[in-house]
């Protein structure tokens, strides 16, 4: 069977998760405590104990995402002797990727997101930037509601999730603006999200800019499998994941996009390795095909569902 493999992004993490799983699967807590060694505290008893407040700082959510995304596919790939199609993640998730296809050294990789997380939120000074979640709104005419609301500052979609659901973010005020707007134009939500870092805004450039001087001293390598990145680009070699990793900061996900290349190259299975089921919901969202199976990894029972077990 074609099995394409995705890893969630920030916003799919939650106190307590993976713990029936970690219960199960010791290579969770092995995964874990790599990853503190590295952070310098401990990432499981965080993500177990919280509080909630800490592990929502960002610097915080990244290393925990990738962490999570990074021990559930071992635990997979322990169980599932196969050779998946292709890999993606939702935002941050494209690390978890590259590091699942052996592109990126894990530990490696923990101390970068710390640092991409870092750099995020002090390019944009808390409460100055913002999120919202479009429900129910044509892609083009959430285009054109951020193109009315601008007035000179930045809001843009930033996270084509699935048809009807399209995330935008930049400056608050005109955030806030799109949103009337977009309900005037017929959306049927408008949600402010609880973030304060406009991610995939152009008010990331400059974010963009210290994680490319990061970025060239981390080793890298060709991808062991196809990874997606954004969209329909792939992550090919050393030179363009630095690139598009860059560029990630402050462009859109296309995960609409992602998911239905994913399909026509024949992948008949997509697992969600991490916390939560949102890919899993986006995706069913995006392929209502019964035939084609989505499971979401974060419990014994669908561990040994997405093993065919």
């Amino acid at each position: 069977m074609a099995i394409g493999v995705v890893f969630p992004g920030q916003g799919s993490q939650s106190v307590g998760m993976l713990s029936a799983l970690a219960a199960a699967e010791p290579v969770i807590g092995t995964t874990f405590a790599e990853a503190s060694a590295v952070l310098g505290y401990d990432l499981w008893t965080l993500c177990s104990a919280g509080p909630e407040a800490d592990l929502n700082v960002t610097e915080r959510t990244q290393p925990a995402m990738l962490t999570a995304g990074v021990a559930v596919w071992r635990a997979w790939r322990a169980r599932w002797s196969g050779e998946p199609l292709a890999l993606a993640g939702h935002s941050l998730g494209e690390i978890t990727a590259l590091v699942c296809a052996e592109a990126m050294d894990f530990q490696e990789a923990v101390a970068l997101v710390q640092f991409r997380g870092r750099v995020m939120q002090e390019a944009v000074p808390q409460g100055q930037g913002a999120m919202a979640a479009i429900l129910g709104l044509e892609d083009a005419a959430v285009e054109a509601a951020c193109a009315a609301a601008a007035q000179g500052q930045v809001v843009e979609p930033v996270n084509y999730n699935s048809p009807g659901q399209l995330v935008i973010a930049g400056d608050a005020t005109a955030v806030n603006r799109a949103m009337e707007e977009a309900k005037a134009r017929g959306a049927k939500r408008a949600l402010l999200l609880p973030v304060s870092v406009p991610a995939h805004s152009s008010l990331l450039r400059p974010a963009g800019q210290r994680l490319a001087e990061r970025l060239a001293k981390v080793a890298l390598q060709t991808p062991r499998w196809p990874v997606y990145a954004m969209g329909l680009q792939r992550h090919d070699s050393p030179e363009h994941i630095r690139d598009l990793l860059v560029s990630q900061l402050s462009s859109p996900v296309r995960w609409t996009d992602t998911i239905l290349d994913m399909l026509a190259q024949g992948t008949q299975r997509i697992v969600e390795c991490g916390p939560g089921k949102v890919l899993t919901s986006l995706n069913r969202r995006i392929e209502r095909n019964k035939e084609i199976a989505m499971v979401s990894i974060d419990d014994p029972a669908s561990l040994a569902l997405a093993a065919g077990q």
